[in-house]
This record gives structure tokens, C-alpha cells and sequence, in this order.
């Protein structure tokens, strides 16, 4: 059980902040910055969850993004305790079960869409384009967690790489999905600027 009593501790005034283990880290280190970057999705997940949950098209889309912010986390405290750490066997770590689930979301949500001929621009509807900068901010953690997984002495759990990917593919096709299932996606016309 989490307890937070109290919410300042001025223990990371020095720029340093600590891990699940323990150790501390500056607010800098790669770790910090992909966990940091996968609570930033989660937020931007909220807020897209705004415009979902009063759009009844998006109640099954909202049902959905309740259940991956909760994973989201799960995926920060799998961060938080290096996998190389000593406390391992107990931490809390994304599993392949996870990933399924969202595999299954994806293609259930996909089932509906009409086949992309182009590139979708983000947008489109309020929802859509929340979903949309969810998407690009889950990239950006995801890229964050390769670099921390070729790290030397950094280890990042196959579940947790292959989760994030999954996770920027499913905010792509619910975006769609809540664009009146891709009927309202703006799609790209290379070139129609020039």
C-alpha cells in the first residue's frame, strides 16, 4: 500500500532524485528521463480520456485508456527498479499478458477502420488529436527506452520495450477510431504546398 503523507521532501533540491531501489540518480539520468517521459504519455492519456469519455463513439476508447494508464504505472515502477537490482524478484514489471491485451485492443479497434491510402495527419477531432500527441509522446519514451536499454549497465525488460511500442500503435488507431472510425481523418497530400 502507498502512503504519501507528505508531498515535498527536499531531498531532491540537490537535482538528484531516487530510484525504487534507492540509489540516487541526477534528475537527468536516462532512466529518470524515460520514466519521466512515460508519466508525461500517461497525463496527455488523461487528457485525451477529457474528450473520450464524453463522446459516446469513444466509451469503449475511454474504457480502454483507463485500463493502459494503470499500465503506464506499472511501466514506471518497472523503470524505477533496475532489473538489475537486487530487489528484482519482487518489483513490479509489465508481462507479456499486458502486451497481449493491448495486441487484442488494437486489432478489435483496427477491425473497424477503413485501410490508411495515406498518411494521417494528427487531428481531426478533439479526441483525435489528443490521442495524437499521447502517440508521439509514447515515441519519445519509447526512444528514451532504447537508448537506456543500450546503455551499458542499464537493463530494460523485453515486455516493457515491446508494451511501449504497442502502446504508440494503439493511441494511432483509436485516434482513427475517434475520428468517426477514420471517416474524419485529414490525410497527407505530399507535395500540396508547393
Amino acid at each position: 500500500m502507498i502512503v504519501l503523507s507528505r508531498i515535498y521532501t527536499r531531498t531532491g533540491d540537490d537535482g538528484t532524485t531516487a530510484l525504487g531501489t534507492g540509489e540516487r540518480r541526477g534528475k537527468n539520468d536516462l532512466r529518470i528521463e524515460a520514466y519521466g517521459t512515460i508519466d508525461e504519455a500517461n497525463s496527455a492519456i488523461g487528457l485525451a480520456r477529457v474528450a473520450t469519455a464524453s463522446d459516446v463513439v469513444c466509451a469503449r476508447i475511454d474504457a480502454m485508456l483507463l485500463c493502459v494508464q494503470n499500465d503506464l504505472f506499472d511501466l514506471g515502477a518497472d523503470l524505477c527498479v533496475p532489473l538489475n537490482a537486487s530487489a528484482d524478484s519482487e518489483s513490479l514489471r509489465i508481462v507479456q499478458s499486458q502486451v497481449d491485451r493491448l495486441e487484442r485492443k488494437i486489432d478489435e479497434l483496427n477491425a473497424e477502420l477503413a485501410p490508411l491510402r495515406s498518411f494521417v495527419l494528427p487531428g481531426g477531432s478533439p479526441a483525435a488529436a489528443a490521442l495524437h500527441l499521447a502517440r508521439t509522446i509514447t515515441r519519445r519514451a519509447e526512444r528514451l527506452m532504447v537508448a537506456l536499454a543500450s546503455t551499458q549497465g542499464e537493463v530494460v525488460g523485453g515486455p516493457a520495450l515491446k508494451y511501449v511500442n504497442r502502446l504508440s500503435d494503439f493511441l494511432f488507431v483509436a485516434a482513427r477510431y475517434a475520428n468517426d472510425k477514420g471517416q474524419a481523418d485529414i490525410l497527407w497530400v505530399p507535395g500540396q504546398n508547393r
